[in-house]
């Protein structure tokens, strides 16, 4: 954990500080609800909620200003996770247009819990979402349904990391959030589903380069990094493209970020 404990609601945080802070989130939502309620007490969170439901699986996170939804991301070892990552194939979403099967079906799994929560809190505590590879899509789903509806219309913002594509342009272009969408240099799963099948992403990009540091995303800086961080992949014996998904990559990269440790390569 490297984020100090809350003080002050989530709100008044800067882009950084809050940036980091649902990164550990996110981190902590891979956790045993022991562990993650331990973390999340750490952080400055009063209440953890674990939503279990065939698979699909998520956190609630509370104290007496916020409530946050971290949703857990793949876990390779589950067989449900690895299916809901496949299942590619496009179907009506619960707002407008479509959106990922295998996405909206674990998000389904558990939303009558989450939506009784949520319509419960909503005018209490400011509502945020986040979270890592599945659990970002899911979260994207979730702040979808949200946003403008009877029990949580203004849902303040959500927060992604190594998130694939969710939906189509009409549903993506619809979601009215917020949304910051970290992207670390080569993750394959930023990728995926692919563009051609209608998919695309939404919110807005911050772009880790090789070294972990945050740039503007262009062409070229995105040429420079794919070759740069292949070539240290090789050097170190793994995959850049899957070792840059990594959750904890994102959560040290973004720590060094907000506290200004940037690595000195630009």
């Amino acid at each position: 954990m490297f984020s100090k404990k809350l003080t002050t609601p989530i709100k008044d945080l800067t882009l950084k500080q809050k940036s980091l802070l649902f990164a550990e989130l996110s981190q902590l939502a891979y956790s045993n609800k022991k562990d993650a309620t331990n973390g999340a007490k750490r952080l400055g969170f009063t209440t953890v909620e674990y939503y279990d439901n065939y698979g699909a699986q998520a956190y609630r996170f509370m104290n007496k200003n916020n409530f946050v939804i971290a949703c857990r991301g793949t876990e390779a070892t589950q067989w449900n996770d690895i299916k809901a990552d496949i299942n590619a194939w496009p179907t009506k979403s619960e707002t407008v247009s479509y959106v990922h099967s295998g996405f909206k079906r674990e998000v389904d799994k558990i939303w009558s819990a989450l939506e009784e929560d949520i319509a419960r809190e909503a005018g209490k505590r400011n509502v945020w979402f986040c979270g890592h590879s599945l659990g970002a899509s899911m979260a994207t789903i979730i702040a979808s349904r949200c946003t403008g509806s009877r029990i949580c219309p203004n849902p303040i913002e959500l927060y992604t990391y190594g998130s694939p594509r969710v939906g189509f342009k009409r549903f993506v272009t619809h979601e009215n959030i917020t949304h910051y969408r970290w992207v670390n240099n080569n993750d394959i799963v930023t990728r995926v589903p692919l563009w051609t099948m209608g998919y695309r992403h939404d919110g807005e990009r911050m772009y880790l380069n090789t070294w972990g540091n945050v740039r503007k995303f262009t062409p070229w800086q995105r040429t420079k990094d794919k070759f740069r961080g292949m070539w240290r992949g090789i050097k170190k014996g793994k995959i850049d493209n899957f070792a840059d998904h990594s959750i904890d990559w994102y959560v040290k990269h973004i720590n060094n970020w907000t506290n200004g440790k940037e690595n000195p390569q630009v």
